[in-house]
């Protein structure tokens, strides 16, 4: 199978397109406060965990990582997004697609706020895969997606896979043995003002 096809079948074009051309608004219009998840999740790691991050964005979760003592790995799909998140966090943060992520066993917790949300829903079992096979085992993932049932596209032409909590605890599942260790509904906002359903996902890799 061609890039080209993986490309496709991974990640929403029009989507990498809206954050590489609308970087520098989009970093400037996030508030400066981390995820209100970040918290609890940074107390159930071990010191000096090892983290990965999925889709940094302006890098402000990195942040609060880096200042913890975590050994972070910001990424970003978008090239224009993860150039801004290395400016603001002084080092280097990769450019690279969900598709592309192969590390076996290397890392202690996956961090995925606000960004698998975007994956289509058909790829998304797959992208799950291998972010179990790149957490040691035990080791802890998070995500966030907004909510809804039904997937579709935003006022800024993004794609939303729009899980509910039942879609979305089915892919994880498909995806390996994993642990749900919760699954919270909540309402939250956006890049395109609102509120709205969000689902914050929290698993575990078994050590087993």
């Amino acid at each position: 199978m061609s890039r080209a096809i993986d490309h496709a079948i991974f990640s929403d074009q029009a989507t990498l397109d809206f954050y590489d051309t609308e970087a520098p608004d989009y970093v400037a219009s996030g508030k400066d406060g981390v995820s209100r998840w970040l918290g609890d999740f940074i107390r159930a790691l071990p010191e000096g965990a090892r983290v990965l991050e999925l889709g940094c964005g302006s890098g402000r979760d990195a942040e609060a990582m880096l200042s913890h003592g975590f050994d972070v790995h910001p990424t970003d799909g978008s090239p224009a997004m993860a150039a801004k998140a290395q400016e603001r966090l002084g080092r280097p943060v990769k450019t690279m697609r969900f598709d592309e992520l192969s590390d076996a066993r290397a890392y202690d917790a996956v961090w995925a706020s606000a960004s698998l949300l975007h994956v289509p829903r058909a790829a998304l079992s797959d992208v799950l895969k291998l972010v179990f096979a790149a957490l040691k085992p035990g080791g802890l993932h998070f995500a966030s997606y907004k909510g809804g049932g039904i997937a579709g596209r935003d006022t800024f032409g993004r794609y939303f896979n729009y899980p509910d909590q039942k879609a979305l605890t089915d892919a994880y599942l498909a995806s390996g043995p994993w642990e749900i260790v919760s699954a919270v509904d909540y309402i939250g906002g956006g890049y395109e003002g609102g509120q709205g359903p969000w689902i914050a996902m929290t698993t575990r890799r078994p050590i087993a």
